[in-house]
């Protein structure tokens, strides 16, 4: 009987959880892909590098909302059923309020579990994947980009300028500059030019002069035809790795590998995904808070278990009833706020991160002490 009406409570739950996040994610994927679509019309990507980035942040999106997400499905869902008389049903059948916490809370595992494996493993590797999509990416739609009287710089090294764009794709007055190194560029002059019907990656130029520019030596030299091939010139975006997108098993190997060494020189770390270019003492505070971020806040959601139970301690029929569910549900937002500053204050000092590793099992042992205290009941497994 009892695991009959626990399912069905788990099974309200699961189903709100799935639609609320389900539907909160998707939202704000679908904001994000609308900012997202400068990479199209600015910075020269196609549609399906577009496509595959944003669809690679779902995970993190996903990720973020959880803890919220959870908190409310269990808040709502413990609040329904005491709305309903429904919990009685509970009390009726021998199930004490401190076993009905206990049994919410080894549940609460499960999503514990999720939150985990998203966190540690599938944010960062989508991550990770999303901008090696842009890191291998080439500018080739930098043809609807051109615009009358517009400089184009959307990749890098390069500018273009064009006087008058036809529809049919004919171009007057065009102007290149590029950048070949420090004290080294080049500047394209042509009457006319076009890209190449079959291949949009080369521009066909007529009529024009070249003219080179190295370190105060000026060369010149003029073309009836030239062919430019842009498929050699890589984004603006920034391709770079940032930590976050590092795979957990690395940051954990150049955390070790810095509390070790200190100022640890880059070229002497073990490597892998580009990670020598984050592994360094200036990034040990981010580094520290990415793995916190990863491996500890996953845990804060027994605390917001234990706090929706908290219900149970009062019945509808009492004064305030509604004060302090308000008061209830503003600390379970509340713990949510404490868990992402936390990872502000992470340090080089020990203690410090010590008080913060240990900062969601003191908060989970004082409430749940509230708990039993509040129940007037000994815990019951």
């Amino acid at each position: 009987m009892k695991k009959l009406i626990f399912w069905k409570f788990f099974k309200d739950l699961t189903l709100f959880f799935i639609v609320v996040s389900l539907s909160i994610s998707l939202i704000i994927w679908v904001i994000q892909a609308v900012n997202y679509l400068d990479m199209v019309s600015e910075d020269g990507h196609t549609f399906k590098i577009y496509f595959l980035y944003t669809l690679l942040s779902l995970p993190k999106i996903f990720s973020k909302v959880l803890p919220f997400v959870f908190f409310i499905s269990l808040f709502y869902m413990i609040l329904k059923y005491e709305k309903n008389n429904e919990l009685i049903i509970f009390w009726l059948t021998g199930i004490h309020k401190s076993y009905f916490v206990n049994t919410i809370i080894k549940f609460t595992f499960i999503y514990l579990i999720m939150q985990f494996l998203l966190t540690v493993i599938l944010v960062p590797q989508g991550l990770n994947s999303a901008r090696t999509y842009i890191k291998s990416s080439d500018v080739n739609v930098l043809s609807s980009l051109v615009r009358e009287r517009k400089f184009i710089d959307s990749v890098q090294n390069l500018t273009i300028f064009v006087e008058e764009k036809s529809t049919d794709g004919l171009m007057k007055n065009i102007f290149l500059k590029e950048k070949i190194g420090k004290n080294k560029s080049q500047i394209i002059y042509a009457k006319k030019g076009k890209f190449d019907d079959v291949n949009e990656d080369f521009l066909i130029l007529f009529d024009g002069e070249v003219l080179n520019q190295d370190t105060g030596t000026i060369s010149n030299f003029s073309f009836k035809e030239t062919e430019i091939n842009l498929n050699r010139f890589s984004t603006q975006t920034v391709t770079d790795f940032k930590i976050q997108e590092n795979s957990s098993k690395n940051l954990a190997i150049c955390f070790v590998q810095l509390m070790k060494y200190k100022n640890l020189i880059t070229n002497k770390i073990r490597n892998e995904n580009n990670l020598q270019d984050n592994c360094k003492w200036d990034n040990f505070d981010r580094i520290n808070q990415e793995l916190i971020k990863r491996f500890i806040l996953p845990f804060y959601l027994p605390i917001l278990s234990l706090i929706a139970c908290l219900l149970i301690t009062k019945s509808k029929d009492e004064f305030k009833f509604n004060k302090f569910t308000y008061l209830l549900f503003l600390f379970g937002v509340l713990i949510i706020i404490i868990s992402e500053l936390s990872i502000r204050y992470t340090s080089e000092n020990y203690l410090n991160n010590i008080f913060l590793l240990s900062l969601p099992i003191l908060i989970f042992l004082i409430i749940y002490s509230y708990f039993i205290i509040k129940i007037k009941m000994p815990k019951t497994s």
